[in-house]
């Protein structure tokens, strides 16, 4: 069946599903499959359950709703290209090492004020999430936020060919999945192909200035709008006395300060990316500064949990040697109370992982803690002189038995290891 055709089965059932557990009626079944499931075998149960058609690639039971395709994955990011194609609004992508999802949050809450904004659920932002997303727009779509994560090069350059974005922010590129990427510059060259797509197609970028590899990575961009904490259009810098980022702007708006309910000097390149995107946008300042101002984080993402007396910054869902320095060197700079570090192990650093978690306990070794905990990962294989565990059930274990009081506690780590659950 060619797209064309299949897109106007889409248009009588613009629902996708790719798990029949949350398959409503007339929804359409696209049957994936990887290394440890495979979707053809659930095509039928899937039209049992009120799916209007399946697409498939294996031969099944005859039934003239089931469509077979040479590859359902490619066909399904194929249909989202097409999608894609009907719409004449700005699609911006968002990337980086820290700060995507955050960042793609923030935007969302601006650019909402203003106009109809389709973006990304959550973080589904891979190969099968970004179709997904782009399928979900609808017809009344004034503007599109696309999220991309990526482990290795070329990735993000696949995205691209679907999602043809017209705008686009790298948030920073860190050493994240270096194992995947190949080192730092091997981030910079993946992060990268969203900014070469941009260049060839006549794209429009948004940059934190005060990076200069950004800078470097930007050029030839026929349109390039910065941010940053000085020498950009649009600029702030912070002015913290409490937990949360306060920012006073001081350049390309007329807001005077933002009070955020985000955790972390570190989501300030976030915060004026989305000053700068609304501007652009003619978004009315006022809306801007309170679309910020009223959005809290979730999903264990910069938030501040309060728990009797103590005050704990719940930065869990991922880490990487980049996001984990800055988290812990804010924490430090928090005025008042006896601190404790609970920090799981980072994953996906290949060789580098050992120097790596070794260079994080070098930076705890500078500071005076109430107690460090570190928990899995890397972590085990090198001598230092904190409490290990090895699995965030031990660490919460420890806490229970500990009482602590008036107390202030960062928690982050790698998703895999769970350590939100510390808390439960």
């Amino acid at each position: 069946m060619q797209i064309e055709q299949l897109y106007k089965l889409f248009l009588a059932h613009p629902s996708v599903k790719t798990d029949t557990r949350k398959l409503k009626k007339n929804d359409l079944y696209f049957a994936l499959k990887g290394p440890n499931f495979n979707g053809n075998l659930f095509a039928q149960q899937a039209l049992d359950a009120g799916a209007a058609y399946a697409v498939v690639d294996e031969d099944i039971a005859v039934d003239k709703r089931i469509i077979k395709v040479e590859d359902v994955l490619t066909t399904m990011q194929l249909l989202a290209k097409h999608h894609r194609q009907q719409f004449n609004i700005p699609f911006i992508a968002v990337t980086g090492s820290n700060g995507k999802t955050t960042t793609k949050e923030l935007l969302h809450e601006v650019l909402s004020t203003t106009y109809k904004t389709y973006t990304t659920e959550g973080n589904l932002n891979n190969h099968i999430g970004i179709p997904i997303t782009i399928l979900k727009i609808k017809a009344d779509a004034e503007m599109a936020l696309i999220e991309m994560g990526a482990n290795h090069q070329k990735e993000i350059e696949s995205y691209c060919q679907y999602t043809m974005p017209t705008h686009g922010i790298i948030t920073n590129c860190g050493k994240a999945h270096l194992e995947g990427f190949g080192g730092v510059e091997g981030v910079k060259k993946g992060k990268g192909e969203l900014f070469d797509y941009l260049r060839t197609n006549g794209g429009i970028a948004f940059i934190m200035n005060d990076y200069s590899y950004l800078r470097e990575m930007s050029k030839g961009i026929p349109e390039v709008k910065t941010y940053g904490t000085k020498d950009a259009e649009i600029a702030g810098v912070p002015d913290n006395t409490t937990e949360f980022l306060h920012v006073e702007m001081t350049n390309g708006t007329g807001i005077k300060t933002i009070s955020t309910n985000l955790v972390g000097e570190y989501n300030l390149p976030n915060l004026l990316a989305a000053v700068a995107v609304g501007k652009y946008f003619n978004v009315n300042e006022e809306a801007i500064k309170s679309a910020i101002e009223h959005y809290v984080p979730s999903n264990s993402r910069s938030q501040l949990v309060e728990k009797s007396s103590n005050k704990i910054i719940l930065d869990a869902y991922n880490a990487n040697p980049t996001s984990m320095k800055a988290a812990i060197r804010n924490f430090e700079k928090m005025e008042g109370g006896e601190k404790i570090l609970l920090l799981g192990g980072m994953m996906e650093l290949g060789a580098d992982s050992v120097a790596e978690h070794a260079a994080i306990i070098h930076l705890i070794d500078q500071h005076a803690w109430k107690a460090v905990v570190l928990v899995g990962g890397d972590f085990e294989k090198i001598k230092h002189r904190y409490i290990y565990f090895p699995d965030s059930k031990a660490a919460k274990n420890w806490l229970d038995q500990q009482h602590f009081e008036n107390t202030k506690m960062l928690v982050k780590g790698s998703r895999s290891m769970q350590m939100e659950k510390v808390l439960d």
